[in-house]
């Protein structure tokens, strides 16, 4: 499925169908939405009842997904892209830190492009990527005004997936794609000038062909990406620590790297006081929420889990008050 808009879907074929059709635009059964089943961009799904020459059809069946992020909502995704911009809105090392957690967080590949590179000096371009290196990644300048790095960043996203942009509003992404397939022609709009905070121009995700294959996701920028909820599994989502512990490891296993006696992690790297504000920030959440009742009971309802209502709090069906009353 290649985009999700208010109640339909746009199904792109495996192969090419009566009339030449490639792509059908589809509802969802009834009973999809009954047993709280969703649909992803990306997902695989098997289409009955087709109008050929309407090109329509309905999802009847989601096949099992292999990934699946929820914010931006995709499934099948093969690596994730962070674009961030180097100037207009000013790069945000909190900000980035958040959205590398983020991208870590899938299990899969993370990429990071820096956007409108022909606005920083060439010294300082260079600085920027020297420390994310340190960081752990490959950052890739592009520039969409120049043209510089749009070709290496083809080649990166021509290998078979899905690939997912994410980032804040205002870097560039729609232009990225534009330069990417210009074919596409994608709105794009200025940051504001006031706030230096960009302006959503993407509404919903949406994936194009780069090559037979190879897809790429738009998504609608968001500025708060989510850390995770427990705190041990915060560490693990940066490059460096996973970097030290390769060589050496805690002295304990449930170490949160705070510079404790036995800590292999130890604070000698740029990201440190990153760290330790986001793990106050998840100790600070996880102390507003307490403790979990793990005895408290739930019911599944497709892909989610929901509390049970109290059986005193039940109330009878119509069909059972039915009955009662001709017992009587």
């Amino acid at each position: 499925m290649t985009a999700l808009e208010a109640n339909f879907c746009r199904v792109r074929l495996d192969g090419i169908g009566p009339a030449a059709a490639g792509e059908l635009l589809c509802v969802r059964r009834t009973r999809l939405g009954k047993t709280g089943q969703r649909i992803y961009v990306g997902d695989r799904v098997r289409v009955e009842g087709i109008d050929w020459p309407a090109r329509r059809g309905a999802i009847a069946a989601v096949a099992e997904r292999r990934t699946q992020l929820e914010r931006p909502a995709v499934a099948n995704c093969s690596r994730v892209v962070v674009v961030v911009a180097l100037e207009q809105p000013r790069l945000d090392p909190p900000q980035l830190n958040r959205f590398l957690l983020t991208a870590e967080r899938t299990g899969v590949a993370v990429e990071l492009v820096l956007t409108k590179a022909d606005l920083v000096a060439p010294q300082d371009l260079q600085a920027w990527c020297a420390r994310l290196q340190g960081w752990g990644y490959e950052p890739l300048p592009v520039s969409t005004l120049r043209g510089d790095g749009i070709e290496s960043l083809r080649r990166r996203l021509q290998q078979p997936g899905i690939s997912v942009l994410c980032g804040p509003s205002g870097v560039g992404k729609s232009s990225l794609i534009n330069a990417l397939v210009p074919t596409l022609d994608l709105r794009v709009s200025a940051v504001s000038g006031r706030l230096q905070r960009g302006r959503h121009t993407t509404r919903h995700v949406e994936l194009f062909s780069l090559a037979p294959g190879a897809l790429l996701a738009d998504t609608p920028g968001f500025n708060r990406p989510d850390l995770p909820r427990d705190p041990i599994e915060l560490g693990p989502l940066f490059p460096e620590i996973r970097r030290r512990q390769a060589q050496a490891s805690c002295r304990f296993r449930n170490c949160l790297h705070q510079g404790d006696p036995g800590c292999a992690v130890g604070d000698a790297w740029d990201r440190h006081p990153l760290y330790l504000s986001c793990l106050e920030a998840v100790l600070a959440e996880a102390e507003r929420e307490g403790p979990r009742d793990s005895s408290e009971p739930s019911s599944r309802r497709g892909d989610r889990s929901e509390p049970r209502l109290d059986q005193r709090l039940r109330q009878l069906s119509r069909r059972r008050q039915r009955q009662g009353q001709a017992d009587d």
